[in-house]
């Protein structure tokens, strides 16, 4: 028997999730899809072949086609969707932010806790990307020593019209947060953001650099650059006490000619981790069958909202943040 999905949000990212639960993923069927424009849910409804369009995304969660929900609906009614598909336990995959403030993080992690067993997983894609998998597994063996410093970059080719000089934090900055607690295996202590001059060619303060002060005083420094313009780059470092590690950049093909070696960029996410989203999502149904949770937890989406918290707040200040986490539940150790 496969796993009934229902997705909420039929934009970008939930379109294409639909569509590799559909199409890719093995033991998933999409039954259910929700969103605000009826036309939209109805044409990403017929490319899951049998599923059905909601208008009301409480509905198809309370629906008895679906045993587990995917949300990919804007940020801000992340927090309300998980906490409904907590009040009728129902697994959820919440795309990125888990929820855009603490308090809303809170909430669900006090509801997951209440119930006793996790329900929440959060999109954090790069977990599943063969690259930092790699970089991980060498930092574990042992063979370069301890981890000194991380060295990260994530570029766009362009914003989004609607961006804030925040939202390089909120929206972007918070894969380095996730990616860095998951290779390093430590926490955050403290955000500092340093904005170097800004590009021409945005409104918004961009670049900026975001400085991650973990335990064991490993720092991680992450270039965020949102208007790069040349293509959609991300790249990462790790120099240890006896060698570094750094991801090798995914592309279809090099190619060298008249005394030159080229290659393209993609031009967004979903080309560059293409692996990492089908094998997210093929683990989270795997572990639904199973009984076996991976991927990031509620706990790992409070800790990103968390830490991005502090660097909007150093942002504004100008001056390093304390990053304050409450207690780490039984739940999620």
């Amino acid at each position: 028997m496969s796993t009934k999905v229902g997705v909420i949000g039929a934009g970008i990212m939930g379109a294409e999730h639909a569509r590799l639960l559909s199409l890719v993923v093995s033991g998933a069927q999409v039954t259910a899809v929700s969103d605000p424009d009826p036309d939209r849910a109805a044409q990403t409804a017929a490319t899951c072949r049998n599923a059905h369009p909601f208008a009301n995304p409480l509905d198809l969660i309370r629906d008895k086609s679906v045993d587990a929900v995917l949300v990919a609906s804007p940020d801000q009614t992340h927090a309300a969707l998980v906490l409904a598909c907590l009040e009728v336990e129902k697994p959820v995959l919440c795309e990125k932010p888990l929820a855009p403030s603490v308090d809303e993080c809170l909430k669900i992690i006090a509801r997951e806790q209440a119930l006793g067993h996790r329900l929440v997983s959060v999109g954090y894609m790069r977990r599943f990307d063969p690259g930092y998998l790699e970089m991980k597994r060498r930092l574990d063996e042992g063979e370069l020593g301890a981890a000194l410093v991380m060295h990260c970059i994530h570029r766009n080719v362009t914003s989004s019209p609607f961006a804030t000089a925040s939202m390089l934090i909120s929206g972007s900055a918070v894969h380095e947060i996730d990616v860095a607690r998951f290779v390093l295996g430590r926490e955050v202590q403290r955000v500092t953001v340093v904005t170097p001059r800004k590009t021409s060619l945005a409104a918004i303060q961009d670049p900026q650099i975001v400085f991650l002060e973990m335990e064991d005083r490993v720092v991680v420094e992450a270039e965020i650059f949102v208007n790069a313009q040349y293509g959609y780059d991300v790249r990462a470092e790790l120099v240890c006490e006896r060698g570094t590690i750094s991801l090798t950049p995914p592309h279809d093909v090099t190619v060298t000619h008249a005394a030159r070696e080229s290659f393209s960029f993609p031009g967004d996410w979903r080309a560059r981790f293409a692996h990492a989203y089908r094998a997210e999502l093929q683990a989270w149904v795997d572990g639904l069958r199973s009984g076996v949770s991976t991927g990031a937890s509620a706990w790992d989406g409070y800790v990103a909202t968390a830490v991005a918290e502090a660097g909007v707040k150093s942002l504004a200040s100008g001056q390093p943040e304390e990053v304050k986490l409450m207690a780490r539940p039984s739940l999620y150790a």
